[in-house]
């Protein structure tokens, strides 16, 4: 399963998300590998790759699109081990900046989708973390993908944003990538204490969108975890807010296999 993390808005938990769900992957024995298309490298940097610059990452598999002299890296070649068994990361740099506008020029905008699908066949899960723009590493996240998910916290000015950012994804399926889904909405640092952050999922419930569950619970704990470079769900498993990503993974797993039987029943129907 190939799935982006996506939203225009900065701050929403974006890396939090992708690098937990990802630790879940590895905990239950899928070889699962995280890419980082953010220059803030905040992914990277939770998995133990921060300030590596001599390390290829995704700006030098971008630059290889462009550059002769990167064409002898195979696609595993990019992918760095992590300190958990299982959980592998693309390392993002500041690099990704100064490259953004000659890849748009010369039109590279499915080039990730290429490298994506070799990697399908050395991993099981694939994880791209995006920056918090709608630019040309989101495009190619969002052709690259199958399937993506929007972290929203529960704030005013995240509700306001969320029907531009659900017309930028149906844009991109129409244009693009016509096996892209979305695959739900991911309440993130939600306090049921509070009254507003309900108030707010429940209109986005009203309103029918696809809210996924369980929401994510606010933690002070969730920035130790940043702090110690180790994802929730390894530094502490019974803690709620790992339970909580766990619960996720799996129900985001068993709509996938709900998802697949009923294509597969309705392909059987045709025949």
């Amino acid at each position: 399963m190939i799935r982006a993390i996506f939203n225009r808005k900065g701050g929403v938990g974006k890396s939090t998300i992708c690098c937990n769900l990802a630790a879940v992957a590895a905990t239950r024995g899928k070889k699962t590998v995280v890419i980082d298309l953010d220059p803030q490298s905040n992914s990277s940097s939770y998995l133990g790759h921060d300030g590596e610059d001599d390390v290829v990452g995704t700006a030098e598999f971008f630059e290889s699109t462009i550059d002769y002299s990167f064409r002898d890296f195979k696609p595993d070649d990019y992918v760095r081990k992590t300190a958990f068994e299982n959980l592998f990361v693309i390392t993002a740099s500041r690099g990704l900046i100064d490259l953004e506008s000659k890849l748009a020029s010369r039109h590279k905008i499915y080039k990730l989708k290429e490298f994506v699908q070799k990697l399908t066949d050395i991993y099981d899960e694939i994880y791209i973390d995006t920056p918090a723009i709608m630019n040309f590493y989101s495009l190619s996240a969002l052709i690259a993908c199958k399937r993506c998910l929007i972290p929203f916290d529960c704030d005013v000015f995240s509700r306001d944003a969320l029907y531009e950012l659900l017309n930028n994804i149906q844009e991109v399926k129409e244009d693009h990538n016509r096996d892209l889904e979305l695959e739900g909405i991911v309440i993130n640092q939600f306090s049921a204490k509070a009254r507003l952050p309900g108030e707010a999922v429940d209109e986005l419930i009203k309103e029918q969108l696809p809210i996924l569950k369980p929401y994510i619970s606010s933690s002070v704990k969730i920035r130790e975890s940043h702090r110690a470079e180790k994802p929730m769900v390894f530094m502490l498993p019974r803690h709620k807010v790992s339970q909580e990503f766990t619960d996720l993974y799996r129900n985001l797993n068993t709509s996938e296999s709900e998802f697949l039987s009923e294509n597969n029943q309705d392909v059987e129907a045709v025949v």
